[in-house]
């Protein structure tokens, strides 16, 4: 059975920082392409940032370039998201993925098959 947990969410203040961890259970860590996305009350589910099997490339939204960098570690099955200087509109549920698909690296939701319950991330201001 697949399973992806993600934890390390909370309630920060604008400013601060927080590392999101996306634990995989049930499927070959190193031969998925992990995903990173996000979605605030009454919008859509949105990409955040992507990394690809070997870490070999990286991929983020404009909206987080320069605060945010994704990570992985396949030694422990684990994707992880850094979250630098997180601003109010920061804030919505944070949801790992994970991709089978032969695309290297993909900035869309149809691009992944696994996905996490999600993990809340708040920011005041």
């Amino acid at each position: 059975q697949v399973q992806l947990v993600e934890s390390g969410g909370g309630l920060v203040q604008a400013g601060d920082s927080l590392n999101l961890s996306c634990a995989v259970l049930g499927l070959t860590f190193n031969a998925v392409a992990m995903g990173w996305f996000r979605q605030a009350p009454g919008k859509e589910r949105e990409f955040v940032a992507g990394i690809t099997r070997s870490a070999d490339r990286t991929a983020s939204a404009d909206s987080v370039k320069g605060r945010f960098t994704v990570s992985r570690d396949n030694a422990k099955n684990t994707a992880f998201l850094q979250m630098n200087s997180l601003k109010p509109e920061d804030t919505a549920v944070y949801y790992c993925a994970a991709s089978r698909f032969w695309a290297p690296l993909s900035m869309t939701r149809s691009g992944y098959n696994y996905w996490g319950q999600g993990t809340q991330v708040t920011v005041s201001s």
